[in-house]
């Protein structure tokens, strides 16, 4: 069993205090074999999980059914609730739980999608929680060459020797995504299996369960389309002239597949870049192997590498970072620019082979003032260029993503 060190130690800082820890992210990304692991720490603990009828028939009737369990060894016992917000009365049912037992035992909540609508203004649980997510692999975990964030903060071009073991993680990640079961597996036959089982699950099961969507095949349909358009922003009018359907329906879908992560989606950068374009958002998919576009896929893997690590950043208390784009009405682009209290913090562009700096990177960086890296998925690239004072590192993914904190 791999164990996902990188979130251990997240999970260790957030459940010092006596608050209730919220763990969500994308289903089958490994959060109830985390929370076993946790477990496994605790002298006592108990695992609850709505999806079965005997849990759930155990908490309508005693809504307190962990007392079953005692404190040993002045070691407070771990409660761990999984998939809990399928319960219609659940936020009120945490907060009960909370004010009473919270200094008796620890909380672990598990969800693949909505526990975060908590973070939503006026919630009653308001500074009872903390919440952090469990991505599925990326290469920044599974190479565990991570830089101190002080570090990398202080000076993000930097680089690593050329690693034939890391590389070989990166062509396994870009074939077969980085969820557990097909990336371990190393077999493309059962990635091609599991994707698409994943996707009904989530769009006939979860989705049609959970929400008052009615239109489950085309809303399938409109899932299936969005592998041509990462890349590029996305215009809703296209895709809802597309499939017939109203661009307001097309924006409630998109956001149902962002709240059961199937997708994410990243705004675009406006401040001091003259003439950008303020509103179409780029979308990128959580189970990206599928993508038909080498180019496409290889964006948005770096997407979710820099998604996880801001992520971290953010709830580990580090700062507010936020993953944007840039492109102005010229259509000149830089793939990724990651902020850091709404200012500029590092420019990412990506690239498959090309190892010439980007001629938009280069006016990005010009008019941001900031540092910037230019990613290339072939293998064997790095060198550190200037550009007005400011430094660019033209570097293969598996020299720079490593570091990422």
């Amino acid at each position: 069993m791999l164990k996902r060190t990188l979130y251990w130690d997240i999970w260790k800082d957030l459940s010092r205090s006596k608050s209730m820890v919220f763990l969500s992210g994308p289903r089958q990304s490994g959060k109830t074999t985390l929370a076993r692991q946790i477990a496994s720490q605790f002298t006592n603990s108990i695992y609850f999980n709505w999806d079965l009828v005997t849990d759930k028939k155990k908490l309508i009737e005693h809504p307190a059914f962990f007392e079953e369990i005692q404190r040993k060894d002045n070691t407070p016992p771990l409660v761990i609730l999984d998939e809990i917000h399928k319960y219609r009365k659940w936020k009120n049912y945490l907060k009960g739980i909370y004010d009473q037992f919270s200094d008796r035992y620890r909380f672990l909540i598990l969800g693949s999608g909505r526990l975060n609508v908590f973070q939503k203004g006026g919630d009653s649980l308001a500074g009872r929680y903390f919440q952090f997510n469990l991505w599925p692999f990326t290469l920044g975990e599974l190479a565990n060459r991570r830089l101190p964030f002080k570090e990398f903060l202080k000076n993000p071009i930097q680089f690593i020797e050329k690693d034939s073991s890391i590389e070989k993680i990166w062509r396994r990640l870009f074939k077969l995504s980085g969820y557990p079961e097909p990336y371990l597996s190393g077999k493309e036959t059962i990635y091609r299996r599991w994707s698409h089982s994943y996707r009904q699950q989530l769009i006939r099961e979860d989705i049609r369960n959970m929400t008052e969507i009615k239109s489950i095949d085309e809303m399938e349909i409109l899932f299936s389309l969005l592998p041509s358009r990462v890349g590029n922003p996305l215009s809703l009018a296209s895709l809802s002239r597309d499939l017939q359907i109203s661009p307001m329906t097309v924006h409630k879908w998109i956001k149902t597949f962002e709240s059961f992560y199937l997708a994410f989606l990243i705004k675009p950068w406006t401040r001091k870049i003259s003439r950008a374009i303020t509103k179409e958002r780029k979308l990128y998919l959580f189970d990206y192997a599928d993508i038909p576009s080498p180019a496409a896929r290889f964006e948005n893997m770096a997407a979710l590498e820099l998604l996880r690590a801001i992520s971290n950043w953010n709830n580990l208390g580090f700062g507010n970072f936020e993953l944007h784009y840039l492109r102005n009405k010229e259509k000149e682009e830089a793939d990724f620019i990651i902020s850091k209290k709404n200012q500029p913090f590092l420019i990412v562009e990506t690239k498959l082979s090309e190892d010439q700096v980007s001629k938009s990177l280069l006016k990005f960086q010009s008019a941001l003032k900031i540092p910037a890296i230019q990613l290339i998925h072939q293998p064997g690239i790095c060198r550190i260029i200037s550009n007005h004072k400011q430094q660019i590192l033209i570097s293969s993914t598996t020299r720079w993503l490593p570091l990422l904190p």
